[in-house]
Formats: structure tokens, C-alpha cells, sequence
């Protein structure tokens, strides 16, 4: 007998013949795009087991066939959310690669903002999860780092686009910013509250990395982060080399 909880089963395709009990009348999937229509209309906080069921036209307990736990809930919504990845490539160098693989899955959070604000219970075992992996781990595949080196750059890479989707997104930084907002105006309120005799590195920074117009923060701090650890990561391949 499988030991993979029955949601497991369900995404894999891996469900045991000859079970008994009435057939599912919807997929495991089909369940999750509903919790994730839920959240990206009214939040996370509207989706529970109860509105979920009403979405798919079942009854709360009907809907534990398919997952025990809201946590498990939560791990079909993530998989449906980010969906499988769909990268090309081609004959890019590892770094462009790994920038494409990073900007992509960025982006499916991005339209789920909603993702970033999930601690999952468990590390990835959702299909599209493990096969963002993959295609992670493909993307520093003839490098000479070793397959835990790259399991560790994948993950630091992974890990800060996450933070950066949570943070810009939390502060209203993603897309054009409002002049007249606070996050528009934040370089003149900053301003005002810093004293140069007690914060003399900020108030010199302030201006030189607040005063630079950056049309789109979320987007030009992406790819300054991202430089940043791909930088690390070369001078590990070198080392590797």
C-alpha cells in the first residue's frame, strides 16, 4: 500500500486500482483551481474547506476524498498556480538560464501574489513544484558545481525571489508608483526623519539609491538582486572549475 497521502496520488496519477467507494466526480486539480479562483478574487482568507466545496458544488466533507487537511489544500492551489514550466533554453549560457528560469516563476507568483504568503507544511512534491526543480537544476546542468551546490543555488536563488514578490508586492512596489503616494513620495518623507550626524551612510545613500527615478522598482531591483547572487554564483563556479 502507497504511503503518499491520497492528494499525492490524486496529482501523480498514482491513485490504487480497485478502491473503493464512489468514483471522484472532479479531479484533485480541478478542486485546487477553484481554491485558486477564491483566493485571487477575495484572498487568502476567503478560502476554506467550506467555500471550496460550495465553488465545485460539493459538501465539505465530500471534499476530504481528495485532500485531508487545509495545508494539503494548499499545496494543490500552489501547484495549480504555478502550473508546469514552459522555458525555452535553446543555447543560452547557465546564467541566462537560471535568469529565465528566476524571472518566470517569479512571474506566476506575481500573478498570485497570494503564493508568497503560503508556508507550505512540507518541501516540494507537487508535480509542477518538482518540475520547476528540474528545470532549475537543469539550467546550472554543465556547470562544475556539484549536484548539492547546485541544489543550494537553486535555492538561494528561488528563496530571494520569493522575498522580493512578498516585499515589493506588501509595500505596493510592483508596477508604476504613484508620485504623490507614500511609496512615491518616500525618498522626501525619509528625508525629513533621517538626522546626517546619526545616520550619515543612509543620508548619503538615500539620495543616490532613492533619487535614481526607477520606473519600476519591482523590476530594476529584481534584476540588481538577482545580479548580485548570479555574481556569487560564478565565483563558486570558477572555484569549482
Amino acid at each position: 500500500m502507497s504511503t503518499l497521502p491520497r492528494y499525492l496520488q490524486l496529482l501523480w496519477g498514482l491513485e490504487p486500482t480497485g478502491r473503493r467507494g464512489p468514483k471522484p466526480g472532479r479531479s484533485v486539480a480541478e478542486i485546487g483551481a477553484a481554491a485558486v479562483a477564491i483566493a485571487d478574487r477575495a484572498g487568502l482568507s476567503a478560502v476554506s474547506m467550506k467555500s471550496v466545496a460550495e465553488a465545485v458544488g460539493f459538501t465539505p466533507m465530500s471534499l476530504y476524498r481528495y485532500v485531508d487537511s487545509k495545508d494539503e489544500l494548499q499545496a494543490v492551489m500552489l501547484d495549480v498556480a504555478y502550473g508546469p514550466p514552459d522555458l525555452d533554453y535553446g543555447n543560452r549560457d547557465w546564467r541566462s538560464r537560471i535568469s529565465l528560469w528566476a524571472t518566470e516563476i517569479a512571474e506566476r507568483r506575481l500573478a498570485h501574489p497570494w503564493t508568497v504568503e503560503l508556508t507550505p507544511s512540507t518541501p516540494p512534491l507537487t508535480p509542477n513544484a518538482i518540475a520547476w526543480m528540474e528545470a532549475g537544476l537543469e539550467a546550472l546542468a554543465d556547470t562544475p558545481l556539484t549536484s548539492q551546490q547546485r541544489l543550494s543555488a537553486m535555492l538561494a536563488v528561488d528563496v530571494w525571489g520569493q522575498n522580493h514578490v512578498r516585499q515589493s508586492t506588501r509595500m505596493g512596489l510592483v508596477g508604476p508608483v504613484d508620485p504623490e503616494s507614500p511609496q512615491g513620495s518616500y525618498l522626501e518623507l525619509i528625508t525629513e526623519l533621517i538626522d546626517p550626524d546619526r545616520f550619515p551612510h543612509l543620508a548619503k545613500a538615500g539620495p543616490e539609491g532613492l533619487g535614481d527615478d526607477d520606473e519600476d522598482f519591482y523590476v530594476e531591483e529584481f534584476e540588481r538582486g538577482l545580479g548580485l547572487l548570479l555574481d556569487g554564483i560564478e565565483a563558486l563556479i570558477a572555484r569549482a572549475g
